[in-house]
């Protein structure tokens, strides 16, 4: 048997760990994202400093994700509002994610720093209509929807009128174990080998409910906008560290 090395492990248990290492690609992503305006000051409340609003959009990605290396099929969904850290970078915080994946929670949680938490997410066809739908405690604290592949659209004009969801913000926060701050950042992750195989857009519906445990209703609906569905492939590569706290 080869002999490990602790210094090197990337995950544990080390003979059949959870996390895995970059790159792992993703395919066949359905994705419903609702696009509507909320309150300015909901989304700054949510932002740590010095991140920094761009604007009042809020994008919910709700993901069918059919095939991914290492976890295989699980639903997901991430609440993105547009942020910027100075001149250094810009693109969309994530203030909630929800997911039913034990390794991409861990995942999203351990490299990312994303605030994961677990839910049931899902998007699927009830005749001519789309609905997404994001369930945690019981409860359906997303459900979106919108026509089915009435018009065809495009992710850059979606981009063009909100922020870059393409660049994903995270505040990333893990303790030691003697209770003192490990890493304290705001990090930084984009994706590669993005292939978008279709695209459409319309109307859409979002109402958002009550749920202490995952507030997404902190930020409120204010002006509903349009829904986009799309299929693509990607890969999931290394990021960067934008902004170290305890340096």
């Amino acid at each position: 048997m080869k002999k490990r090395d602790p210094k090197h492990a990337w995950s544990t248990p080390w003979d059949a760990p959870l996390v895995p290492e970059f790159p792992f690609t993703f395919r066949n992503v359905e994705v419903m994202t609702l696009v509507y305006r909320t309150r300015p000051e909901a989304i700054r409340t949510l932002l740590p400093p010095p991140l920094e609003s761009t604007g009042e959009w809020v994008l919910i990605h709700i993901y069918n994700m059919n095939d991914v290396e290492w976890l295989g099929q699980y639903g997901e969904c991430n609440v993105m509002v547009g942020a910027k850290l100075g001149k250094k970078a810009a693109g969309g915080y994530s203030p909630y994610l929800f997911l039913n994946s034990d390794v991409g929670l861990a995942h999203g949680r351990e490299v990312h720093g994303q605030p994961k938490k677990f839910a049931d997410a899902l998007v699927e066809a009830r005749g001519d209509l789309l609905v997404g739908t994001v369930r945690r405690n019981g409860i359906d604290v997303i459900t979106g929807t919108m026509a089915y592949k009435q018009r065809g659209g495009s992710l850059d004009d979606l981009k063009k009128a909100t922020f870059d969801f393409g660049t994903n913000l995270n505040y990333k926060v893990i303790p030691h174990i003697d209770g003192r701050p490990a890493l304290r950042q705001i990090t930084s992750r984009k994706l590669s080998k993005v292939k978008v195989h279709e695209c459409w857009v319309g109307p859409c519906t979002v109402d958002l409910r009550s749920n202490a445990q995952a507030p997404v209703y902190k930020l409120p609906v204010i002006d509903m906008s349009l829904g986009y569905f799309w299929k693509a492939d990607f890969t999931l590569v290394p990021g960067e560290i934008l902004h170290d706290y305890l340096k």
